[in-house]
């Protein structure tokens, strides 16, 4: 699909539609609104196509798995990891929305995505594929120590249990986070408070 393609469609899923604004969930990196690599499994063209003008409206274009994020969060610190063609990742720390690209950090023999994305469920099949999950969701909450942590994506429902210490993600919450985007917010507990040694 090009961003043209996308456009066309979702104008005419929403052609009796009153919307005044737009919310894009990318599957690649963002950099202030603007995707900056073009994405892994779709068509060409998506660095520097000028969305707001195709919906001749406002648009923010965040990465996909930081929408989600936005709308599961419900303060602290989270992390967000979606589990769908690779392993998308956000952090929001205290309100403050951190995209990230873990995914793409050494493991094994290639890289925590070969491992838990698609092509590791694929190729490993899903018994193991859950065991690279668990790992992987361990060392990460171990290395980021996150309040909470949320598993969403579209692969999240092949897990039979959820990895310890994280919570189910929905892909409604991806809905709920385009709107958040829109909302004039200040981060909660802007300070931290000092640990003692």
């Amino acid at each position: 699909m090009t961003p043209k393609d996308m456009v066309s469609g979702v104008k005419k899923l929403a052609a009796d539609w009153a919307y005044d604004v737009v919310s894009i969930g990318y599957p690649g990196p963002v950099l202030r609104g603007k995707p900056i690599a073009e994405p892994y499994n779709l068509a060409r063209g998506w660095v520097g196509f000028d969305f707001a003008r195709a919906f001749r409206r406002p648009v923010k274009v965040v990465n996909d798995a930081t929408m989600q994020a936005l709308g599961s969060y419900r303060g602290g610190n989270m992390l967000f990891l979606g589990l769908g063609t690779g392993l998308g990742s956000t952090m929001i720390v205290d309100g403050i929305i951190a995209p990230m690209e873990l995914g793409h950090l050494p493991y094994k023999k290639s890289t925590y995505e070969d491992y838990v994305g698609r092509a590791g469920l694929e190729r490993h099949g899903k018994a193991k594929w859950r065991r690279h999950v668990a790992d992987v969701v361990t060392r990460l909450i171990a290395a980021l120590a996150p309040d909470e942590s949320v598993i969403g994506g579209g692969n999240a429902g092949k897990l039979a249990a959820l990895p310890p210490r994280t919570r189910a993600g929905d892909n409604a919450d991806a809905l709920r986070g385009g709107f958040l985007l829109w909302q004039e917010t200040k981060p909660r507990n802007a300070t931290r408070p000092k640990r003692r040694p």
